[in-house]
């Protein structure tokens, strides 16, 4: 690195609870690796308690994929009980990569990206932050699509049926709508403005930075599960009772009968959080120990989603009993569902409950860390708000209104095959950081680019991008070899373990580094 001039190397301070402070950073505002938004977090600034971190899981699990989760389950044949333990299980055992990958970012204060440089490169990192951020641009999309469709219905319960149709009747979708074999999607203008209000809103959250990020989620969680207690109660009361969805036997009886359609169905469940099992160093950064970001999380992660989920079969089975003329798709679409109410008022609290929450989750789980990511790019041109807005508009690009009008491609197909891709990182991470470097990461080295302990070849580490490969290859080799379709069913649970154990074959033995190599002249 020429960077001569700056007065040396930045240090390091180890605190008695093991938290890492980098001091001295403003020696590293040369290097084209370092911004203020991937700054390691100065200890004094984080303070996020059990309770943030609870609240963030709680809010994002409060969201409408979430309440639709059991009834893609549900329709292909489980019972209620099988659908909701098998929710339960998917975040158990999602829980464990997150709170492995949790770690590094409450030691040493860093988001997602800049802990990758330390397995995959200085330069490498950019593929593990890269394709972690397409599946987050495309939920963006969505979230916000879906968000949009809960301000439409709110201001047709605040103005009336107009507004519908006051700008206009039905409008085709953009002209990337023309896709081969797409389906042709129609919406009036207001529903386009209403996505379009609603994306801005996001925009705006993500513009005013990761204290208003927190404020969100702390406020939103407590207000939907509420808004969500209430419902139940109201339809039990309606329906006198929870109908008869929960006596159903399902089509799958037996064990034998059942595990077929399990395991591809767990797998399924892992990957809908097998996004943040990668980037939750983006949260815990601002932990203000291990103890509090390891309870907050443990302990909220797989009860509110096993709840929530609980939540809509059990409101569901009552809306059969309440509404029996309604489609069943409707019935599952806790949008459609709320506008059947007849009240305007109810129906306005109602969807103004599903917009914060969809605003909180959308925020949280597709914002943040591909805001992160693309600033990890190009550190120097792109900031947390620039990156934050080039997310938004790829998950426009993506055409949101296409993927939910199939539910079943987007949360069996999408979630199961990108699994493998992100288990594969998943792997390729755990092993370097607990298993080859015991989790001593030499920090400064991770924001520049020569000399460092992670500059590998050119900033590359072959031996993470070969990995990451071989796992991605085996996750994904039953879509193209048809004797080998089981082994897709397990995607998540192969990319994790093949692209590991390739890793820790390739890194066994290497000397490995635990102090710096820069010398002080040589600070970008």
């Amino acid at each position: 690195m020429s960077d001569s001039g700056v007065a040396g190397i930045p240090s390091v301070t180890t605190l008695p609870d093991g938290r890492v402070e980098l001091e001295n950073a403003d020696s590293l505002q040369g290097s084209p690796l370092y911004n203020h938004d991937l700054a390691p977090v100065p200890v004094a600034q984080r303070n996020w308690s059990a309770y943030n971190f609870a609240a963030l899981w709680a809010s994002m699990s409060a969201c409408i994929p979430t309440y639709q989760l059991s009834s893609g389950l549900i329709a292909s044949g489980m019972n209620w009980a099988q659908a909701i333990f098998t929710i339960m299980l998917g975040n158990i055992i999602v829980l464990a990569p997150i709170l492995l990958n949790s770690h590094p970012g409450t030691k040493y204060g860093i988001p997602f990206p800049v802990f990758a440089r330390a397995s995959y490169g200085t330069i490498g990192s950019n593929l593990p932050a890269l394709m972690r951020a397409i599946v987050a641009c495309g939920w963006f999309g969505i979230q916000a699509w879906i968000g949009g469709q809960a301000l439409h219905k709110f201001m047709i319960a605040l103005v009336g049926p107009a507004w519908h149709t006051m700008l206009g009747g039905p409008v085709v979708g953009p002209p990337w709508n023309a896709i081969p074999g797409a389906p042709v999607v129609e919406h009036t203008a207001t529903e386009w403005l209403s996505f379009a209000v609603f994306w801005a809103l996001n925009i705006l959250v993500i513009f005013k930075g990761m204290e208003l990020v927190k404020r969100v989620q702390s406020i939103a969680a407590p207000i939907v599960l509420l808004m969500t207690a209430l419902l139940v109660v109201w339809f039990f009361n309606a329906a006198n009772g929870f109908g008869g969805l929960l006596k159903e036997t399902g089509k799958y009886p037996t064990l034998h009968e059942f595990l077929p359609v399990f395991f591809p169905s767990l797998t399924a469940m892992i990957g809908f959080w097998a996004t943040l099992s990668l980037n939750m160093p983006d949260f815990t950064r601002f932990g203000r120990s291990q103890r509090d970001q390891t309870i907050g999380q443990a302990v909220a992660l797989p009860m509110a989603m096993t709840v929530f989920s609980a939540m809509s079969v059990l409101i569901t089975s009552a809306a059969i009993v309440v509404y029996p003329d309604a489609p069943a798709k409707e019935l599952w679409d806790p949008i459609q569902l709320i506008g059947r109410f007849k009240d305007g008022w109810v129906v306005a609290i109602a969807m103004l409950t599903v917009a914060i929450a969809t605003l909180a989750v959308n925020i949280a789980a597709n914002a943040v860390s591909p805001a992160n990511d693309f600033a990890n790019c190009f550190p120097k041109y792109i900031s947390f708000q620039r990156g934050g807005l080039i997310t938004g508009i790829i998950g426009v690009l993506m055409c949101p209104w296409l993927l939910v009008a199939d539910p079943k491609g987007y949360i069996i197909g999408w979630l199961l095959g990108y699994s493998g891709g992100l288990g594969s990182i998943a792997g390729v991470l755990i092993v370097d950081y607990w298993i080859i470097r015991k989790t001593k990461l030499v920090l400064p080295d991770l924001y520049v680019t020569q000399n460092s302990v992670y500059s590998y070849t050119n900033g590359w580490n072959m031996a993470a991008v070969i990995a990451t490969i071989v796992g991605c290859a085996g996750a994904w080799c039953g879509l193209v070899i048809p004797e080998l379709r089981p082994v897709y069913d397990y995607a998540w649970f192969v990319g994790l373990f093949l692209a590991g154990l390739v890793y820790w074959l390739m890194m066994t033995g290497k000397p490995l580094a635990e102090h710096s190599q820069v010398p002080k002249s040589t600070i970008d």
